[in-house]
């Protein structure tokens, strides 16, 4: 995707976990998309602060939203995807994408990747991988108008 696309909705989703969502139920609130898959390890390393967003910046009107993409065939165990949800504390709305339709809608192929979307569902922010972490922040504070921490 290209900066300043619209975001997709998330077509062909196996099953939602913690709710559902559609890109209607989004539009007026900032949005991070966290794509990541049960078999990743910096996924996992990624988790705690995506949770710390979505708990902190909540009252700022952020919705996060994940989706699973497998990596394997092994990846598309729906049992084992639950588990690493209620084990890593997800409790956002997140979709599993067995079939990789929504992901191939981003046009991804990495986890974690994280697509930043401001109140009119743009695309602001793009980033993969771990490491990227703090670049995503800064441009969350950005589209959320808030200062920077020191």
């Amino acid at each position: 995707m290209r900066l300043r696309e619209e975001m997709p909705d998330f077509p062909g989703i196996t099953e939602w976990i913690n709710g559902q969502v559609t890109k209607a139920d989004l539009a007026g609130s900032p949005v991070l998309v966290h794509i990541w898959s049960v078999s990743c390890y910096m996924c996992k390393e990624s988790m705690p602060s995506i949770n710390e967003w979505r708990d902190q910046y909540a009252a700022n009107g952020l919705k996060v939203i994940g989706i699973h993409m497998p990596h394997s065939e092994k990846d598309t165990d729906i049992e084992m995807i639950k588990k690493a949800i209620a084990e890593q504390h997800l409790t956002h709305p997140i979709a599993i994408d067995n079939d990789r339709e929504t992901v191939d809608t981003f046009q991804n192929e990495y986890v974690p990747a994280f697509y930043l979307f401001d109140e009119a569902l743009q695309l602001r922010h793009f980033q993969a991988g771990e490491k990227g972490l703090q670049l995503v922040k800064k441009r969350l504070f950005r589209i959320l108008g808030i200062e920077e921490e020191s």
